[in-house]
């Protein structure tokens, strides 16, 4: 098991005691001398936040008072700002309840504030934080579409008032998001852009951030990436001593020396672990420690020290009744007594593991009904206020009536001009939009199963039935599972007219994948996407396989040496570009080679791709274009580049 390394927007800070305790003095000194009670409530809040690093209990208390005094001189951002204090408050004593309840509130202020058009910048900082807050407690639910929601919802204030410090924050958060929901591609995303405004600002909690990005590397068997980040990690918290850090770090490192067959650096790392762990007392760490060193060691057979270190994370965990750590502690010891002919107490910590897992059940279950319960409120408490602005705007508009019913008739009269002279037009245009898009499915759904075709499908499943026959199980198991996701992947988009890149690339690097393992890892490839490339910006599915398909067959597998793919996207202006490199024997020599092959299948595929560009070109009204090319240096011929040049589109957006 591996423990998650998350740092807490607005709660997960190192601090130096010392320094904290001059800025708190500098604080209550102030406190006292002022007499103006909106500097009173910004210096109550101020203490209020301070206190969230050792107590609070006060945290709340200077909280009410600051809430007291802004109802008082009806100072609504700053009361805001106190009901977020009190919200973090009870995250720490992890009352998550509680916080929703007053993150719901200061959200409410916030919003409502924000219709005004004073004081924006403090609005939005403390509405940001408010979404980031709701974020934090629906993560630590792994509600993780709620948290992923305000999250980002967060972040675009964060981006719109240019605060990059906050931004790394949410960054790193999403990442962990993403992480928790297995989504390693989009986590690693968000981790590289934290990491980067890290770096940029000094951030000594940046090798916690490294850490993540060479976990997500070793995950992906990646190991030079991998290591790349470990040491980049260790050199960040050498800088910037963080114990816990260190020794997480220290067990994850262990866990890639293993991956890799270092075992002595393995069991090194993790007894530099537990050296760690011991000195800051971290008990779920050391336990975590000895799972792994008996996990190791049950492997090796080596069953005298697996069941020393099994026995010693039991211990840790029933100190701190982690029940996730007795139940892995408790399998284990069965395991171990099994292998040494020990049936008795072998069974004995089997039932024990049973029952600890059964307990496990049922605390997962009570904490998922109080979840819905929590979340039920929030959703009716959301459905609240939405009704009341509802009925609040109603109520505007119907005073706005009173005083201009003459221009409103007069203004109805020429809507209703205007909007049957819409309707008679909007038919006309609908008419024709219904024709182009009939016609457009009719061509994509041609080009999607060209994109299928059988030649391809029968020679995976022959790959499949000769990795069988060659005891290549694992390798056919491996095989078929990306075959059957990328059929999958297939069907479902041939649904969609747009889908988002991301969901595309997925389906490119599986398909990729698959070719790689048909052909032996006859080839390498890379796909790269612009950071300015927005989540929501989309395509047409399937569009960019085919090119990829000839790249393979006909580009780098004739060739005797290793091939290489690079497919890239980025925006240019108005314009989503996909450019497609391969190092093959290039156009001409394919044309040759295949001479004598059947070619119908390809040339329509081209033909259908032609008319699809031509379709978007019709829809969006912006030129959607192809260029295919043979790339010469000094008369030698290095291959083929395509560049797709396609209009931007969004799959949310109007």
């Amino acid at each position: 098991m591996k423990k998650k390394i998350i740092v807490s927007l607005f709660l997960l800070v190192s601090i130096v005691i010392q320094a904290q305790d001059k800025v708190m003095d500098s604080l209550q000194n102030s406190l006292k001398n002022t007499k103006n009670d909106i500097d009173r409530t910004k210096l109550l809040n101020a203490i209020s936040d301070r206190f969230k690093y050792s107590d609070p209990e006060e945290m709340v208390n200077y909280a009410n008072k600051a809430i007291q005094l802004a109802q008082k001189i009806k100072f609504r951002t700053e009361e805001g700002n106190a009901l977020l204090n009190i919200g973090n408050s009870n995250i720490i004593q992890g009352n998550y309840a509680e916080a929703i309840r007053f993150f719901v509130q200061a959200k409410e202020i916030f919003e409502e504030e924000n219709q005004s058009d004073t004081n924006q910048g403090e609005i939005q900082f403390g509405l940001a934080k408010a979404y980031g807050s709701l974020g934090i407690v629906f993560s630590e639910q792994s509600n993780y579409a709620k948290a992923l929601q305000y999250y980002l919802k967060s972040v675009k204030i964060y981006e719109t008032l240019k605060d990059e410090v906050h931004q790394g924050k949410l960054y790193n958060n999403i990442g962990v998001v993403y992480k928790s929901q297995h989504s390693d591609f989009k986590a690693l995303e968000y981790f590289v852009k934290a990491n980067k405004i890290q770096e940029k600002y000094g951030d000594i909690n940046s090798g916690i951030t490294l850490t993540n990005i060479a976990n997500i590397y070793l995950n992906q068997k990646d190991f030079d990436s991998a290591l790349e980040y470990y040491d980049l990690a260790k050199v960040s918290l050498d800088r910037n001593p963080n114990p816990r850090a260190l020794g997480e770090w220290y067990n994850n490192i262990g866990l890639y020396y293993k991956e890799k067959k270092y075992f002595d650096k393995a069991i090194e790392s993790w007894r530099n672990a537990i050296v760690i762990f011991q000195s800051i007392d971290d008990k779920f760490g050391l336990a975590d420690t000895y799972i792994f060193l008996s996990q190791f060691f049950l492997e090796e057979n080596d069953l005298d020290k697996a069941l020393f270190n099994a026995n010693e994370a039991l211990k840790l965990a029933n100190e701190i009744k982690v029940l996730e750590q007795q139940a892995i502690s408790q399998k284990m010891l069965s395991e171990i007594y099994q292998k040494k002919n020990n049936p008795n107490l072998a069974l004995t910590h089997f039932q024990k593991y049973s029952a600890v897992k059964d307990s496990l059940t049922n605390e997962e279950s009570i904490r998922k009904s109080i979840e819905s319960s929590m979340n039920y409120e929030f959703e009716k408490r959301e459905l609240i206020q939405k009704e009341e602005n509802e009925k609040r705007e109603l109520l505007l508009k119907e005073e706005a009536k009173q005083f201009k019913m003459k221009l409103l008739y007069i203004g109805l009269i020429v809507l209703l001009l205007i909007g049957i002279g819409f309707l008679i037009y909007n038919r006309m245009q609908l008419k024709k939009t219904l024709t182009l898009q009939k016609e457009l499915a009719e061509y994509e759904q041609k080009a999607l199963h060209l994109q299928m075709n059988p030649h391809f499908v029968f020679n995976c499943l022959g790959s499949i039935s000769s990795f069988i026959v060659q005891n290549g199980t694992d390798s056919a198991i491996k095989y078929l599972s990306k075959f059957s996701k990328l059929m999958r992947l297939t069907l479902e988009y041939s649904k969609e007219s747009l889908i988002p890149i991301d969901k595309e690339i997925e389906s490119l690097q599986n398909y990729l994948e698959l070719e790689q393992l048909r052909f032996n890892h006859k080839f390498n490839f890379s796909i790269n996407k612009s950071e300015d490339i927005e989540d929501d910006v989309a395509l047409p599915p399937l569009l960019i396989q085919p090119f990829i398909e000839n790249a393979i067959l006909h580009g780098v597998i004739p060739k005797r040496e290793m091939g290489t793919i690079d497919i890239a996207f980025l925006l240019d202006n108005e314009s989503l570009i996909c450019t497609i490199l391969d190092d093959g024997i290039g156009i001409n020599k394919s044309k040759l080679n295949k001479e004598n092959l059947v070619l119908a299948h390809k040339s329509m595929a081209l033909d259908i791709i032609k008319k699809r560009l031509e379709m978007i070109t019709s829809s969006t009204n912006k030129k959607a274009i192809m260029t295919i090319e043979e790339i010469v240096d000094n008369q030698e011929i290095k291959g083929t580049k395509v560049v797709l040049n396609l209009p931007i589109q969004y799959i949310n957006r109007g």
